[in-house]
C-alpha cells in the first residue's frame, strides 16, 4: 500500500547462544565531538563487562526465537516528494528503515553496520531492556564509518515502539535515521488489517535537499518541516475497505513536530500508548501524540466510497511558528465494502497503579532555559546543561514532579523504563496507561510514578525535542543495586 512502505524485516532464525554478540571494538578509542561523549562515568572495561553480562543474559523464553536482523546505516536517494531525489540516511536503503517485528518472550540480535560518513548509535525507543543494550554514548563507543556493532536483547513488553539514532540527531534522524519496531504477544485484539504509520516532517530547500540545521529561532521551536511524511513519503494515499475495522500504530518520528491526529473528524477508539495496550478503549476523534510517542488507534468501520483527510490538527505548542489550521498528512480512500471479522474487546488488559492516594514526589526535575550563544536558547535541567542527578536504588518507587519553567511544550523521556502518570497540572490523566514519553505543558507540571527494576547501569531522561536535547535539557543517572548486598532490596 502507498501508505505503508515501512515493511517489516523478517531476517528470522535459531542463532547460536551469547557466542553470536560480540563488541565491535574493544580497544579505546578517543570521544567523539558529540554532545553525550563527556556523559558516561563507566571505564571502557566496565562497559565490556556489563555488555558481556547483558549478552549472555539475553535468552529466549520457552518456544520463542532468537530474531537475527541486519541494519545498514547509509546515504541513498530517497524521493520524499514525488519525482524530487533527495540524499537521504537511512537503514537498508528505506525511509524509515524496515519494521522490525517480535514476540514477547523472543531475543533480538540486531547487526548495525555503519556505511555514513559519521559515527552513529542506535537508540531502542521505549524497550525495556539491559542499560548496555540502550544505544547511546553512555554505554557505548559510537559506531565509526566501516565498523559494526552487536545488540542483544530479550524484548519483554508487547506494543508499538521505535528505534532511531541517538548520535548527532539534529542531523542523522532529520535525514532518515528511523524505524518502527513491533513486539506481539498471545491474545490481542483481532482487526481486519494492522497498519503502522511513522509520521515525520522534512524541510528541504529548493533544490530538493534536506535544509541544513538552522539558528536560533529553530533551536528555540524545533525544526517542523514544511513537507509532511507518512512512512517516508509526503501526504501519501491510503486505501481502505469499506465495513471493516483495522488497528493504526501511529508513531510520531518527527524532530519537534506535535501532531493532534485526526481523521476526517470521525470518532475513532484508543487502545493503546508509548508502552502498549490501555486496560479500555476510549472513544476520540483526536489525539495528541507529541514528538516521539506513539498512539494504537481502533479505526473504522467507514462507507464505501469515502475519502477522509488524516491529519494535525491546530496545536499551541508555544512555539514561534504557529498552526492555524489543519495541515494534511494522508488521504484514505475506501473501497468496495468486505466482511469484517474484527473484534475489539472491552477489556484489553489490566495495569495496577503504582500509587493509590497521595503521594510524595522524591524529585523535581526541571524543565528551563537561558539565552546563549552557542545556540541562541539553551536549554536545562535543574539549571544545568546535559545535568548529572543523582542515582536511583533498584526497588525503591520513584515518584517525580517535572516541572516546565519555559513558555514552549516539552515531550519528556525516560530511557528504559515505564512510568505511569498520576498528574497533569493537578490533574489525574484520562486514563491509566504504561509510557515512557510525556509531554509537559508551558508553565505546566506532570507527576509521574515509576519503579527501578533491577537493571542498573547509565541511562538519561531529556526531551524528545531534537533542538532542545542538544542544547542541554537532558540529564544522565545511575540505577544501583545496594551497597550492603548488591542486589535489590
Amino acid at each position: 500500500m502507498a501508505a505503508n512502505n515501512s515493511r517489516p524485516l523478517l531476517f528470522r532464525g535459531w542463532l547460536p547462544a551469547a557466542q553470536s554478540c560480540k563488541l565491535a571494538r574493544e580497544e579505546t578509542v578517543p570521544n567523539h565531538p558529540d554532545h553525550h561523549a563527556h556523559a558516561a562515568s563507566s571505564t571502557d572495561e566496565e562497559r565490556a563487562t556489563a555488555y558481556a553480562e547483558a549478552c549472555a543474559a539475553a535468552q529466549p523464553d520457552p518456544g520463542r526465537r532468537v530474531v537475527a536482523v541486519a541494519l545498514e546505516a547509509g546515504e541513498f536517494d530517497w524521493e520524499f516528494v514525488p519525482g524530487v531525489r533527495t540524499r537521504a540516511w537511512g537503514f537498508n536503503g528505506t525511509v524509515p528503515g524496515p519494521t522490525i517485528e517480535a514476540t514477547v518472550g523472543d531475543v533480538l540480535e540486531i547487526r548495525l553496520s555503519n556505511r555514513l560518513p559519521e559515527p552513529t548509535v542506535v537508540h531502542w525507543h521505549g524497550l525495556r531492556i539491559p542499560a548496555a543494550m540502550d544505544g547511546t554514548q553512555m554505554v557505548q563507543h559510537p559506531v565509526d564509518p566501516g565498523e559494526s556493532f552487536t545488540y542483544r536483547f530479550r524484548v519483554p513488553d508487547a506494543g508499538t515502539f521505535w528505534y532511531h539514532s541517538h548520535f548527532n540527531e539534529t542531523v542523522q534522524l532529520e535525514r532518515g535515521l528511523y524505524g518502527a519496531l513491533i513486539v506481539r504477544t498471545a491474545g490481542e485484539p483481532v482487526f481486519d488489517a494492522d497498519r503502522t504509520l511513522v509520521l515525520d516532517d522534512v524541510e528541504l530547500e529548493k533544490d530538493g535537499q534536506i535544509k541544513p540545521p538552522g539558528k536560533w529561532l529553530e533551536s528555540h521551536d524545533g525544526r517542523e518541516g514544511s513537507t509532511r511524511l507518512v512512512n517516508g513519503r509526503q501526504e501519501p494515499e491510503i486505501h481502505m475497505a469499506a465495513g471493516q475495522t483495522e488497528r493504526w500504530r501511529i508513531v510520531n518520528a518527527a524532530s519537534a513536530r506535535y501532531v493532534l491526529f485526526s481523521v476526517g473528524g470521525r470518532p475513532f477508539r484508543i487502545i493503546g500508548s508509548g508502552g502498549g495496550l490501555i486496560p479500555a478503549p476510549v472513544s476520540a476523534s483526536e489525539v495528541l501524540i507529541p514528538a516521539a510517542n506513539r498512539a494504537e488507534l481502533a479505526v473504522g468501520p467507514f462507507a464505501e466510497g469515502e475519502t477522509l483527510r488524516v491529519e494535525t490538527l491546530p496545536f499551541n505548542r508555544g512555539s514561534f511558528k504557529g498552526h492555524r489550521k489543519p495541515e494534511l498528512f494522508a488521504t484514505v480512500h475506501l473501497g468496495a465494502a468486505a466482511p469484517s471479522t474484527a473484534r475489539l474487546p472491552s477489556r484489553l488488559r489490566e495495569i495496577e497503579p503504582l500509587v493509590t492516594g497521595p503521594a510524595t514526589p522524591n524529585r523535581e526535575v526541571r524543565l528551563g532555559f537561558s539565552l546563549g550563544l552557542r545556540h541562541g536558547v539553551e536549554f536545562n535541567i535543574n539549571r544545568e546543561q546535559h545535568h548529572h542527578a543523582d542515582p536511583v536504588p533498584v526497588g525503591e518507587l520513584q515518584i517525580w514532579d517535572v516541572l516546565n519553567r519555559s513558555p514552549v511544550h516539552h515531550p519528556f523521556h525516560l530511557h528504559g523504563f515505564f512510568f505511569q502518570v498520576l498528574e497533569v497540572n493537578g490533574k489525574p490523566p484520562g486514563f491509566l496507561s504504561w509510557e515512557d514519553t510525556v509531554n509537559v505543558p508551558a508553565f505546566g507540571r506532570v507527576r509521574i510514578a515509576w519503579m527501578p527494576d533491577d537493571r542498573p547501569g547509565e541511562w538519561m531522561y531529556h526531551c524528545h525535542i531534537l533542538e532542545h536535547h542538544a542544547a542541554g535539557m537532558m540529564a544522565h543517572f545511575n540505577v544501583v543495586r545496594r551497597p550492603d548486598t548488591g542486589a535489590p532490596s
